[in-house]
């Protein structure tokens, strides 16, 4: 299926269906996807074999978010929202710290009410520095598609070692202040079936949000073109009935079909 690749560093602003009018920031090649997971539903496509890491400098990134909050605060439409997102990872940036604090000065001189946020895989937040810059902003949104390292290799493809457990770990060291993001889906992939909705996933997955204790779960499904062939939408109705049982532990809970 086809996909598309976000060709700017600041891109948008774009309607979310999560965070409302969100102006975006890549901070990996515009060219290509960089990131340390090859998620088989990404709309960025796959990873680029053999491809070497290109990240935007800094400076760049500075120079050209000022300039469009600068535009977008004049003509009286600011964002909502200034996200981190892209074609990969962005906390996988050597810069990230730096440049969430340059994003934070701005926001605070030229558009106070929008927030900030960043949409990442959870692979670095064991990172003491990746943490606390993402305890700065507004948003951290925490990727967890499933409670089983199986599930997690076959949806995500982790590129490199990773484990459920160990990142769990590193969520519950946030103290709350994080968001969990989970994509649901089914279909099959390589002869396998993918399906991270059924009551064992997903009563693998609430074992783990009460554990964590976000301060919100966002669960949503695909909304645009994959990578992988066989792959649906899970069904509003599957995923307010998974909604329902987050919102019963106590913890907010939104949905996108």
């Amino acid at each position: 299926m086809a996909t598309s690749l976000f060709g700017d560093v600041i891109f948008g602003p774009v309607r979310s269906r999560r965070l409302g009018l969100s102006l975006g920031v890549n901070l990996l090649p515009t060219d290509s996807k960089l990131c340390n997971f090859n998620c088989i539903y990404c709309e960025c496509g796959w990873n680029m074999k053999g491809a070497r890491p290109r990240f935007v400098d800094r400076k760049t990134v500075y120079t050209l978010l000022r300039e469009k909050l600068a535009e977008m605060e004049s003509e009286g439409t600011p964002p909502d929202v200034i996200t981190f997102a892209g074609n990969g990872e962005p906390t996988i940036h050597p810069d990230f710290p730096a440049i969430i604090d340059d994003t934070i000065a701005l926001r605070d001189e030229l558009c106070p009410s929008a927030g900030i946020s960043v949409l990442t895989n959870g692979t670095m937040i064991c990172r003491e520095e990746v943490r606390g810059a993402l305890m700065k902003v507004d948003n951290n949104i925490v990727k967890l598609d499933s409670a089983f390292d199986k599930t997690v290799r076959l949806i995500d493809n982790p590129q490199g070692a990773y484990s459920v457990g160990a990142t769990v770990e590193c969520m519950k060291a946030f103290g709350g202040q994080l968001i969990i993001q989970t994509m649901f889906l089914r279909g099959h992939y390589k002869g396998e079936i993918v399906d991270n909705t059924t009551d064992e996933e997903v009563s693998a997955w609430l074992d783990i949000i009460k554990e964590v204790a976000p301060e919100k779960v966002m669960v949503y499904t695909i909304d645009r073109a994959t990578p992988a062939e066989g792959l649906v939408k899970v069904g509003i109705a599957d995923l307010e009935e998974i909604a329902g049982r987050v919102r019963a532990l106590g913890i907010e809970c939104t949905v996108a079909g």
